[in-house]
């Protein structure tokens, strides 16, 4: 019987699946996102702070001269800049589509699910304490305060006989994170870190190397390959969980394999470029709008455009006041704040 039951499970949903994403352009708009993604690359290498002739800068990155300053300018600063720029989006962009499926709340994103202000907090400790910590040390911290945001979030909006909601979700990721930026702030005054924490929070990748990005990559990978495969069950846990149990899904496992995902990518970004938020909020919205309510076809979608987004602001942020630069968090709060309310009025049903 129970056997008899599953194949009839996987057959359910083999059939209710088709109806949900796979718009017919998906793999048109893939690649449309990755010739941005390029042209994004492109565009960051060949333009920022210091001003260099275009020949210069191209002829920098496939024949590498030490004695030429623009070319130590390129490998350097500005190929791991960029690179980072894409993981970080990336991470983001993914930890926010994971998210959203699998709490099905439409405002979920590691910036305002207390997941970032974790990790941040976490780093603040770090700073005060144990100074001059090995890169490794940090990506482990980041993790580590990520998992604390996150699991105090999830405790915080479980505490109800109603159990977790929405509504309930959202006011304590924001409760969460006021929490941690003022317990971050009192750290900060007490222990004489305060500039070197309000550089790392305000959001930046002007000083990544080759490598910390070779030893964020393994967990980057792995956050990404892990929301690849369970991308399929979070599509039939985002039409809801007595639905999804319908279809013989474990929940708990999906749940807890996509907290796993999500703190992996967190706290890969957050080591690389800061707590930075809303871009979880906004790239997964607006692919959804061309691909579908399918998380198949979301989250590689999601992946590619957030890296989009992340090397186009920060190229904007070098050039808006150049040579000074504008901070990422600064550039994303603006787009994001107005994105957040447009969201939750648009989507003010799932939380009546």
């Amino acid at each position: 019987m129970g056997k008899t039951k599953e194949k009839t499970s996987n057959a359910d949903q083999t059939a209710v699946l088709p109806h949900l994403g796979g718009r017919p352009f998906f793999g048109l708009y893939m690649i449309i996102g990755v010739l941005l993604l390029l042209l994004a690359a492109a565009a960051s290498l060949s333009f920022g702070a210091a001003s260099m002739n275009l020949s210069t800068a191209w002829t920098a990155v496939f024949y590498f001269d030490p004695s030429l300053t623009e070319h130590q300018i390129i490998h350097s600063l500005r190929i791991p800049r960029t690179l980072a720029d894409i993981v970080a989006g990336m991470s983001l962009s993914l930890a926010g589509a994971v998210m959203q499926g699998s709490t099905r709340n439409p405002l979920a994103d590691s910036g305002l699910m207390g997941v970032n202000a974790g990790a941040a907090f976490a780093m603040a400790i770090s700073l005060a304490f144990i100074p001059n910590q090995l890169y490794t040390g940090s990506l482990f911290i980041s993790f580590a305060g990520a998992a604390m945001g996150a699991g105090l979030t999830y405790l915080a909006a479980s505490l109800n006989r109603r159990g977790m909601t929405p509504q309930r979700l959202v006011l304590a990721g924001m409760s969460i994170t006021l929490l941690f930026g003022a317990m971050g702030s009192f750290v900060s005054l007490n222990y004489g870190v305060g500039k070197a924490l309000a550089y790392w929070t305000s959001g930046s990748v002007a000083g990544a190397t080759l490598t910390e990005l070779k030893l964020t990559a393994p967990w980057f990978l792995g956050g990404l390959a892990l929301s690849l495969f369970i991308a399929r069950s979070i599509t039939i846990l985002s039409l809801g969980e007595e639905i999804a149990k319908g279809f013989g899904q474990r929940t708990v496992l999906v749940k807890l394999l996509a907290t796993l995902a999500v703190l992996l990518l967190a706290g890969v970004s957050v080591t690389l470029v800061g707590p930075i938020g809303f871009v979880g909020l906004i790239v997964p919205h607006i692919v959804r709008f061309f691909v579908g309510v399918d998380y198949r076809y979301i989250i590689p979608a999601a992946a590619v455009y957030g890296g989009v987004l992340m090397v186009a602001a920060d190229l904007a942020g070098r050039l808006i006041n150049r040579p000074a630069e504008t901070a990422l968090g600064i550039i994303f709060a603006i787009i994001g704040v107005p994105f957040f309310l447009l969201i939750a009025r648009r989507e003010r049903r799932a939380f009546e």
